[in-house]
């Protein structure tokens, strides 16, 4: 699977799920302890306005999350655009764990918008299964790269899924969320 696929696929079903997120479920807990759904998604848009602007080698504009619905998707769409860009995976971009090849981060961006979509999903009750390759692709990523990014705020200490669990639940157990059935 290419990278810009998973990027593709990554946005898409995290879109899917923004739809179905109301200004009602805002304060709703997520498994992401740190957040509830605003703060996933202030988290979400703030990183995407960040990295939009690293991938352009610009230093990042304060993104406005006073209506983190409305907010979202443009932040989402931004990013894409800068991470498409001719020569964006080429670049260094620099993040909170220091500078990452462009093409290596783009790979962070897929794991994060996996596992933020499932934060979103189980907080807000719908349905979350993206595609099983993706998953798989975003699993062996993150048992590559997780281990030394552990402090308990970016990524936690893995957790047990529950049995049964499904490939979206268990790559969520594996950076440290509590997982439960989902509907």
């Amino acid at each position: 699977m290419d990278l810009l696929e998973p990027l593709s696929q990554t946005f898409d079903h995290t879109t899917k799920i923004l739809a179905g997120v109301g200004p009602d479920q805002l304060d709703r807990p997520t498994p992401c302890t740190d957040f509830d759904v605003r703060g996933v998604l202030e988290h979400m848009i703030g990183g995407a306005t960040m990295f939009a602007a690293a991938y352009r080698g610009e230093a990042p504009a304060a993104p406005d999350t006073s209506d983190p619905l409305a907010a979202f998707g443009p932040a989402l769409g931004d990013l894409a655009a800068a991470i498409t860009a001719p020569g964006a995976l080429d670049r260094t971009v620099a993040t909170p764990f220091g500078d990452v090849d462009g093409e290596t981060f783009a790979r962070f961006v897929v794991l994060d918008g996996l596992v933020h979509g499932w934060d979103l999903a189980t907080a807000t009750v719908q349905p979350y299964d993206p595609p099983a390759a993706l998953v798989d692709a975003a699993d062996d990523f993150a048992r590559q790269t997780l281990e030394p990014l552990r402090d308990g705020v970016t990524f936690g200490t893995p957790v047990q899924p529950p049995a049964g669990a499904t490939r979206i639940q268990q790559l969520a157990a594996f950076t440290g969320r509590r997982t439960r059935e989902e509907p």
